[in-house]
């Protein structure tokens, strides 16, 4: 019988290899600005056309390689960061395998010219490999530093290029690289082109400075900054007020030796760390740098290198935590507990007052003191009148009437407003049959039993419903503003805002781009105030910020559900059954009636025989 096992051809396994390393165009460009960052390099420039898949072009002015190494930077593990075992215990460098550009050449047309950075070395030398094979090298004339062009990714493998997302997301993985890798390099100046316009010119500056030019100028007055030094780990940055949390995990960049990580571990340190200051599912803002000795944490875990294993996770978790809280207390965000003792008193005797026959008796019957048996051990005993006023506890509003609300007093919560009572079911009329609770449901009666409506959502889908009518007819109103409404965005939000323009205008939202990352609302869809504007738009980058590949098609949907969650928020009360039962009606005449365009019920029916054995 043949033998069966052999080896392949480096061709074929530098393919394989890529598909590990290079999984979009985010990848190549990720790995030659590390590339640039660890050849010593001052200033880099990015150049990108047709978000990565026509050319990625990296400049840098690091050191540069001679033509020996030149060649050799192409094959697989071959590197200049380590050279034995024990190197890989003492990693600084941002690359270390030697798989990068042998995995970018496998699949893509691949030229460079590079420089040594010596005085003495007048030529550079230039390369140009398809597909691993080298189709020519060369000497030329350049300045000190390496040029590397990435061109036609994916070109020999179509099934890959076909794979890959619309531009607009695959230049956003472009922008989330390129900006993970800039905040963690503060002292080097970066630049980046799209498709012929500049996008950041990012000067050398601080951490807050970066952070800044990045993400926004609304972020200076919202930064707190975080420092934490001790024997074991150094934790620096900046994270954001309770305000800057959103509902993704967008502005969150954790750097461990300068290197960008995902630790979901680390991430929980942190927003507990806001425990009480930020809603429920919802994540804050941070930029944390963790120093920690390389031989305490692994990070030859995975070929993106962006996993790691740390020798005693409990206690970073520790100390990270502790760090952040110390950070909100210290800048009275949240609040700061001192148990230690005053010098003064820690001395002082004690100060003991006899308890006399008097104090006694006067205090026996007291209820404090009725509540403790001979034993000092508390038990229950109910005041004679504290079950007097139960039924104000539980009267339940019917419906909140135009005018001046009366305020009353609650024995729970003090002074509340106070909505019109329900009244006593028998004076009811015949023929009514909805009653609206707190302003927030509706509970009606069915054939088999009982129906709660929830209001908000019930309108929220029948605004989806409609403007989804209204834009597939081209009918979508926009109602101009008295006041047009400008706000600057952060520069990653800037280039997908402007593709959503025709989008928006579709659903009645009026955006124009002023230039820069300003834009202006000139108009709203009916039913929407003034002052939404901005916090609307945000809500929909949000929800298209983690798109699927079907989003084209989806991505007017995700608009106007964005639309009709704002506009169901409305305070219009139904104060009358026909709006109620009109609210209904109108419900059951969607499409889909049971639940919101984000998946959320609607309603919930009870049946009759369910209520029947709930009484047993």
């Amino acid at each position: 019988m043949p033998d069966v096992i052999h080896l392949l051809s480096d061709h074929i396994a530098n393919q394989i290899a890529a598909g590990e390393v290079i999984q979009r165009p985010a990848s190549a460009v990720k790995e030659l600005l590390e590339n640039s960052i660890d050849a010593g390099a001052t200033e880099i420039q990015l150049i990108v056309r047709d978000s990565g898949k026509e050319l990625i072009q990296v400049t840098d002015n690091g050191k540069g390689m001679s033509p020996t190494d030149a060649r050799m930077s192409f094959e697989r593990h071959a590197t200049s960061k380590i050279r034995n075992i024990d190197d890989l215990f003492t990693i600084r460098t941002m690359g270390f395998r030697g798989e990068a550009l042998a995995s970018i050449a496998a699949v893509a047309q691949v030229e460079m010219k590079t420089r040594q950075n010596d005085e003495s070395v007048t030529m550079g030398t230039r390369i140009v490999i398809e597909s691993t094979e080298v189709k020519l090298q060369e000497p030329c004339a350049m300045n000190p530093g390496t040029n590397l062009m990435v061109k036609n990714l994916f070109y020999n493998v179509p099934a890959r290029r076909n794979f890959l997302k619309s531009g607009t997301t695959e230049y956003r993985n472009i922008l989330d690289e390129f900006n993970r890798i800039a905040l963690a390099h503060p002292g080097i100046a970066f630049r980046l082109w799209h498709n012929g316009t500049e996008q950041f010119h990012l000067d050398v500056g601080s951490l807050k400075t970066r952070i800044v030019a990045l993400l926004g100028n609304h972020m200076e007055k919202k930064l707190v900054p975080v420092t934490q030094q001790t024997d074991v780990i150094d934790i620096h940055g900046f994270i954001g007020k309770p305000e800057t949390a959103t509902k993704t995990r967008g502005n969150q960049y954790f750097f461990i030796n300068n290197r960008f990580i995902r630790n979901s571990y680390l991430n929980h340190a942190v927003t507990n760390a806001y425990d009480n200051l930020i809603e429920k599912e919802h994540f804050p803002f941070y930029v944390l740098f963790i120093d920690v000795n390389p031989a305490k944490v692994d990070v030859n875990v995975h070929p993106t290198k962006q996993e790691v294993k740390f020798d005693d996770d409990k206690l970073i978790y520790a100390y990270l935590q502790a760090a952040v809280k110390h950070a909100l207390a210290r800048n009275n965000i949240a609040p700061a507990l001192d148990f230690t003792l005053s010098k003064e008193i820690q001395h002082l005797p004690a100060v003991q007052k006899p308890v006399t026959e008097d104090d006694y008796e006067k205090n026996k019957e007291g209820y404090l003191f009725s509540v403790f048996s001979d034993r000092n051990q508390a038990h229950v005993i109910e005041k004679k009148d504290s079950l007097r006023n139960w039924k104000s506890l539980y009267e339940i509003a019917l419906q909140s009437v135009p005018g001046e609300p009366e305020k009353t007093e609650n024995a729970f919560y003090g002074p509340v407003v106070q909505a019109s009572l329900l009244p006593n079911t028998d004076s009811i009329p015949a023929g009514n049959n909805s009653l609206l609770i707190h302003g927030t449901y509706i509970i009606t009666t069915i054939k088999s039993g009982m129906m709660l409506v929830h209001v908000g959502r019930a309108r929220e889908r029948i605004i989806y419903e409609r403007y989804l009518d209204e834009c597939a007819g081209k009918k979508a109103t926009c109602q101009q503003l008295l006041f047009p409404e400008s706000y600057d965005f952060a520069p990653l939000d800037t280039a997908m805002l402007t593709e959503l323009i025709p989008d928006l205008f579709a659903a009645g939202i009026d955006v124009r781009h002023l230039g820069g990352n300003t834009f202006v609302v000139n108009g709203l869809p009916p039913g929407l105030q003034p002052g939404v504007a901005r916090g609307l738009i945000d809500e929909i980058l949000e929800n298209l910020k983690h798109e699927s590949s079907n989003v084209l098609t989806r991505r007017t949907e995700l608009i106007i559900a964005g639309l009709a969650k704002r506009a169901g928020q409305s305070n219009q009360l139904l104060s009358t059954q026909e709006q109620q039962q009109a609210l209904i009606d109108e419900l059951f005449a969607c499409s889909q009636s049971e639940y919101t365009p984000d998946g959320k019920k609607v309603f919930i029916l009870l049946r009759k025989d369910t209520i029947e054995d709930w009484f047993g």
